[in-house]
């Protein structure tokens, strides 16, 4: 945050509708030596239209104005500016007045006639210098509420594997699409079911924010619960979106996912498409994308069911790549266009091998890198490697 003393220069708002004290504390200010640029106003209303045109560092406020008298006069003012330090000016009978006002939300008061200039040069550096601290505590009370809330949402979207005897490895990364932003509506998890399979979903909710991030999170509960609990393929599908229906209410949100069993005794992988792009497929040196039948997003057409399974044939040792768009609807770094699939092959093709957790961080660098900045989504990445020990 940029500090006054940085700036040098203090920007002042005198509001006072006597034109000799307005004069006196002009001169005050001169006196002080601290620089300073003054902007006078006699009304509230007035001020109201300088505090519109930009901010100032400090406001010093009559508690006496045509418009606006007391302490409504301090919660007005906070309300339009309630970053800016206030100093009250009042009169040497109103012996409660000051407290009050900053009872009411100003930094400090003057008493009017007990005003030099050291005693105004130090009460508005004080009184700016405060109002930055409460600022800067008031943003980092924001900043953990937000980190506790990406918590309870990472827990939520995010949860640890259930691998029972699975020699499989497990590889997942997620990037909310904003430095600040909440988690949002990707979800993934991986599940051992009682038949022996590997089960995996990676999904993506519509829109942003905490009803997106809510119903990703209920999806994926979801998920796991009709796994464990034994049901498979478009079963599971068609209960996710009845559950999607009873849980995005009249918002007009839908969810694209891409299911996965995992059969290392068959070496086969069972691919359900709901909306959501095909996993990649990387053997020795070489990646590339598997075919699979599609389906329709969960809640664009309720009851259609028109999800078809896909049994693809799995080479001994190799590694499955579930993700969301997130990775490939950045911008490919050079001609301005998106990544997209194809674009993210060339880049897999180019990155060195490495052990899989490197490999996915290097592969979400480099595509950020090409994007610099200029596409916001949310990203999930879910790899499954498996070797013929």
């Amino acid at each position: 945050m940029t500090t006054v003393q940085e700036r040098a220069t203090y920007r002042i708002l005198l509001v006072e509708d006597d034109d000799g004290d307005a004069l006196l504390v002009e001169e005050l200010l001169h006196d002080c030596g601290l620089p300073f640029e003054l902007t006078i106003t006699a009304t509230l209303a007035a001020a109201r239209t300088e505090l519109a045109g930009g901010p100032v560092d400090c406001i010093l406020l009559d508690l006496h104005l045509p418009d606006v008298s007391g302490t409504t006069a301090v919660t007005t003012i906070r309300e339009v500016a309630p970053h800016t330090a206030v100093i009250v000016l009042t009169g040497l009978s109103e012996a409660q007045a000051g407290a009050e006002a900053m009872a009411a939300g100003a930094q400090d008061y003057l008493v009017k006639g007990r005003v030099d200039a050291e005693l105004l040069h130090r009460t508005v550096r004080y009184a700016v210098y405060r109002s930055q601290t409460e600022r800067a505590a008031a943003a980092a009370q924001a900043a953990r509420l937000r980190a506790e809330e990406n918590a309870r949402l990472e827990r939520g979207l995010l949860p640890q594997p259930i691998l029972d005897t699975s020699s499989i490895t497990v590889t997942t990364r997620y990037l909310p699409g904003g430095e600040l932003a909440l988690l949002s509506g990707d979800f993934l998890d991986v599940v051992e079911g009682d038949d022996g399979l590997l089960h995996a979903v990676v999904g993506d909710v519509s829109g942003h924010g905490p009803d997106a991030a809510a119903l990703g999170v209920c999806l994926r509960i979801a998920w796991r619960t009709l796994i464990l609990a034994g049901h498979r393929g478009t079963d599971v599908l068609h209960l996710m979106e009845r559950i999607l229906l009873a849980e995005r209410g009249n918002l007009p949100m839908f969810a694209t996912c891409t299911l996965l069993a995992l059969d290392q005794h068959a070496a086969t992988a069972t691919v359900h498409l709901a909306g959501h792009h095909e996993p990649l497929l990387t053997t020795g040196d070489s990646t590339r994308e598997l075919s699979a039948e599609h389906g329709i997003a969960l809640g664009i057409a309720p009851g259609l069911r028109n999800w078809t399974a896909t049994v693809i044939p799995l080479p001994a040792a190799g590694a499955l790549t579930l993700y969301t768009d997130g990775l490939t609807e950045g911008h490919n770094g050079t001609t301005g266009e998106r990544l997209e699939v194809e674009g993210l092959l060339e880049l897999i093709a180019r990155l060195p091998c490495a052990d899989p957790a490197a490999h996915v961080d290097r592969l979400i660098k480099e595509t950020q890198a090409l994007n610099a900045g200029r596409h916001s989504d949310d990203l999930a990445v879910l790899r499954l490697d498996w070797t013929n020990t």
